[in-house]
């Protein structure tokens, strides 16, 4: 396809958008669409109500997600999002071909709405939907492997070889990092939490960022943070509106252990690592030490100081413990689909997936 394609990756928390040949995507921003009163209506109904990206700080309580679990809730909001994107990178190249990334959950349906949207509303010249685990594969250089994926809205675990996805052994985990929030809103704000309170979504997710961490061992853990004298550590502690510091519990900080003992936080099971050993277990034998030295983790929550060392030590115990492991992580492995899909959109080994419009409107025809 022509050197300048359109890639966007729209995925439960974040969109990630820019041109085909980067190494990193241009744009980044939460996928998060809101409906403020405008003069024409000012009441609660979303009728003629004003669309926007963002959270609007005169009205926080209008905002939301319109991707949710994979899963897209409002499209509407999708659209509105797309065409910010798109309106921005055309003022480059106005023709482009768009590779669009896509949940393996998404139904014949939602894949027609696509269809629709660009084409016929947004004008698009040619598209290609590409399955996101996929993309994350050939952002590693791998054709076989297992690919783990945990972002915001989904943790989802499939296994490659020669490229083709092994779907019956494939492992989707509904919590991941929008439950880590969800836990954080109500261990520091308990009965006043309000995901729609300005100060609290910025505490969260700077406590998220920049204080959480993924124990190698969580008992040590626990006895190391209840052993430190209180205020012994600055990083410990986030502030009030008034300015007074309030010091983070242990279990606090280490929220992330969530992905490896969900019960403990009232999560349905399997953990991360257990759901891997249980999607190598079902692919045939001979192909399991093969999927077993290629394990790629990527999206967001596996950024987690400690994550990819505990996911390593945990799925190479027991069953795998003699089988040569390899963990493939990159520095940028919370955006891999977007540079996977930035790959895959020269490869001309594609090229018959591509749609044009001619090809989209002939097909509405017949």
């Amino acid at each position: 396809m022509a050197s300048r394609t359109i890639i966007i990756d729209h995925g439960s928390g974040f969109v990630k958008s820019g041109f085909s040949g980067w190494n990193e995507p241009q744009m980044i921003f939460p996928s998060v669409v809101n409906y403020s009163p405008c003069r024409e209506n000012p009441g609660p109904s979303y009728a003629r109500r004003r669309l926007g990206l963002g959270i609007d700080i005169f009205h926080p309580d209008t905002y939301s997600y319109p991707i949710q679990r994979g899963r897209v809730l409002n499209w509407e909001g999708v659209e509105h999002i797309w065409s910010f994107v798109l309106e921005k990178h055309r003022r480059e190249h106005e023709e482009s071909p768009v590779l669009v990334t896509e949940c393996s959950l998404r139904e014949p349906a939602d894949r027609r709405k696509t269809l629709e949207i660009m084409f016929e509303l947004l004008d698009v010249p040619s598209l290609l939907l590409a399955d996101q685990l996929a993309m994350s594969l050939y952002a590693s250089g791998l054709l076989t492997g297992v690919v783990v994926d945990s972002g915001y809205g989904l943790t989802r675990v499939q296994p490659f070889h020669l490229g083709h996805p092994l779907r019956l052994s494939s492992k989707t985990l509904e919590f991941a990092g929008q439950d880590l929030s969800a836990y954080l809103f109500k261990s520091l704000f308990k009965e006043e939490s309000n995901e729609h309170n300005l100060f609290q979504l910025e505490t969260v997710a700077t406590t998220q960022m920049s204080k959480c961490y993924v124990p190698q061992n969580l008992g040590e853990a626990l006895d190391f943070r209840q052993n430190l004298p209180s205020g012994s550590d600055e990083s410990n502690t986030y502030q009030l509106p008034d300015g007074t510091p309030v010091e983070l519990t242990p279990m606090q900080r280490l929220a992330p252990e969530m992905f490896f003992s969900p019960q403990m936080f009232d999560l349905p099971g399997p953990s991360i690592p257990q759901a891997v050993m249980d999607s190598i277990k079902t692919c045939e034998a001979s192909m399991q030490p093969l999927l077993m030295s290629h394990v790629m983790a990527c999206g967001g929550n596996t950024l987690y100081p400690g994550f990819t060392k505990r996911l390593y030590k945990e799925v190479t115990t027991d069953h795998f413990s003699c089988t040569k492991s390899t963990m493939w992580v990159g520095s940028n492995r919370n955006f891999t689909v977007w540079l996977g899909a930035s790959v895959v959109a020269h490869l001309s080994t594609y090229k018959s997936e591509w749609m044009t419009k001619e090809e989209y409107v002939e097909g509405m025809r017949l």
